[in-house]
């Protein structure tokens, strides 16, 4: 039943704008799923849904990866030149050493920066991974790190 009730939630906040427990309850309820306030709290707390702006700054439930990145060079050069220790590299794959806490923050800028060559990033609490292919591209990465970094 959660699952089901859980499928119908993200099926109802795609298809409308909701901005209240209330609403998505009377959602739910027309598509004949009986639930409490409590209950909606938990779905939307394990769907990790957020309040996404739309419509002239009306807020509206929605899932995380509908979130507007905000991404911008100069975002990803302040966060790696503050909280970027260190960048070494072993073959294809470029490790970047952050202080702790940190990493999935940048990880998240270097993702949202689509670079060309950086087939997957991987972060830690303290350290990210970029996969580089092909090998002879790492460089070029490493460079635009670097640059990043001063």
């Amino acid at each position: 039943m959660k699952s089901l009730r859980q499928k119908k939630i993200i099926e109802i906040i795609k298809n409308n704008n909701i901005s209240t427990q209330e609403e998505l309850a009377e959602a739910l309820s027309k598509a004949s799923f009986d639930v409490t306030q409590a209950t909606i709290s938990r779905d939307i707390k394990e769907l990790q849904l957020i309040k996404i702006s739309k419509n002239d700054n009306k807020y509206f439930y929605g899932l995380p990866k509908e979130q507007p990145i905000l991404h911008s060079i100069e975002r990803l050069r302040m966060m790696m030149q503050e909280l970027v220790i260190g960048i070494d590299h072993s073959e294809n794959i470029v490790v970047i050493k952050t202080y702790p806490g940190n990493a999935h923050g940048v990880a998240s800028l270097l993702d949202g920066s689509n670079w060309q060559h950086v087939i997957g990033t991987l972060a830690g609490d303290d350290t990210i991974i970029l996969i580089i292919k092909p090998l002879e591209e790492v460089e070029n990465i490493l460079g635009k790190l670097d640059s990043l970094m001063k």
